[in-house]
């Protein structure tokens, strides 16, 4: 097995179509910052396009995922930088449909992923949501209440549906 592998799959068809999408690459020198003054926080589901859902374009805006599309500790520290620093203006917190996080009990999980891992997971978090307008509700909150997140920046709750690709504001 040579160093640019893994014993699963290894990476050398990611590495060929990065060497082609180099080959056109055009963001060079690009300034970092979000010129359209977005940010989105959403699930790291690989049905969700954030830029394209919004009709943006690479360097309009910050993205942050995790399961399930919470406001976590971090992201609210990737927004505060991105509000003082990188030109945000206006938060979307975007949960979605049959979504991983809300199928499960914390309980379930930890039992699924010990299995697969073969390993004890008791010890694990994985911040399953019971209901995800609740949470989505929460999350919102927890942004607008956040003492270095001023009063002018937007920020709205959302819930991305899968199959229609359509976002419905919720909060």
């Amino acid at each position: 097995m040579s160093e640019n592998t893994t014993p699963a799959l290894g990476f050398d068809d990611l590495l060929a179509a990065n060497d082609a999408f180099a080959a056109k690459f055009t963001l060079g020198g690009f300034d970092g910052i979000a010129h359209r003054g977005v940010a989105v926080v959403t699930c790291m589901d690989s049905r969700i396009d954030p830029l394209g859902m919004l009709g943006l374009s690479p360097g309009d805006a910050k993205i942050f995922r995790n399961p399930g599309g919470r406001v976590t500790a971090a992201a609210l520290e990737a927004l505060v930088l991105g509000v003082h620093l990188l030109n945000v203006q206006r938060i979307l917190v975007v949960p979605h449909t049959s979504c991983a996080m809300t199928k499960y009990t914390e309980t379930e999980l930890r039992e699924i992923i010990g299995e697969k891992a073969g390993s004890d997971a008791s010890w694990q978090g994985f911040h399953v949501i019971n209901d995800q307008e609740a949470a989505l509700k929460a999350d919102v909150a927890a942004v607008r209440s956040h003492p270095l997140i001023p009063d002018t920046v937007a920020v709205g709750g959302f819930i991305y549906d899968v199959d229609s690709g359509k976002l419905d504001r919720r909060v």
